[in-house]
């Protein structure tokens, strides 16, 4: 049964000059357990896709759906918080928090504080491969793919089955970003995930269960 339902979604940007559909009524449903890659050229919408799954935005038309309810009858804040999981190319790691602190923090947001977190976000950390003597540094003291995995494993310490990727190898070099792309193959298929990612890259795009294609707004090939 599929997790993530979006449904004949159109999405515009107003300005005062002008209006851009930058949706077009794309259709397509995600499955818990399977690794999906979201391709397409700059500007083809597979982006804004991502951030109307992500709830950070709203369709103009159609619904975007979560275990049946639309994204539009939901508390937004919440919903980001609790269920949809969101890892990015940048990052976007606390600088001034150490590795432990980051990986807690959506825990703490959802009242899992002291001792447990902590716990919790050791657990994660060797999970996503990285030993414990990084949980008391900071990012900037880590290489680009050790604070990827970090970043994945605050993703994961959501506890959502819902994981949204944007190009999240494209600040890595070959090696790591195919230790992240492993690692989100495993979440999907060990651990039951529903793994969306917005990529460019054709190797991911040919590790993944389900490739949607998108062309000027419209969702043109999917295998």
């Amino acid at each position: 049964m599929a997790i993530l339902h979006v449904r004949d979604v159109v999405f515009r940007y107003e300005s005062k000059y002008q209006t851009t559909e930058v949706l077009k009524g794309v259709s397509c449903a995600f499955e818990e357990g399977k690794f999906y890659a979201l391709i397409g050229k700059s500007g083809s919408g597979k982006s804004t896709l991502l951030s109307l799954m992500a709830g950070l935005l709203l369709p103009a038309e159609g619904q975007v759906l979560y275990n049946g309810t639309p994204t539009s009858a939901l508390n937004l804040n919440r919903y980001r918080r609790e269920n949809a999981a969101v890892v990015y190319q940048s990052f976007r790691l606390l600088p001034l928090l150490t590795v432990e602190e980051n990986v807690a923090y959506p825990m703490e947001l959802r009242g899992v504080r002291g001792k447990a977190a902590r716990k919790k976000a050791a657990e994660l950390i060797r999970k996503v491969g990285l030993p414990d003597d990084v949980l008391h540094r900071f990012p900037d003291m880590l290489s680009g793919g050790e604070q990827q995995r970090v970043a994945i494993a605050r993703a994961i310490s959501m506890e959502s089955k819902l994981l949204l990727a944007d190009e999240p190898t494209g600040n890595l070099d070959t090696e790591n970003g195919n230790h992240i792309i492993d690692l989100l193959l495993s979440l999907a298929h060990d651990d039951g995930y529903c793994v969306i990612v917005v990529t460019h890259d054709p190797e991911i795009a040919a590790k993944a269960d389900c490739v949607l294609r998108m062309r000027d707004g419209t969702l043109i090939e999917e295998r």
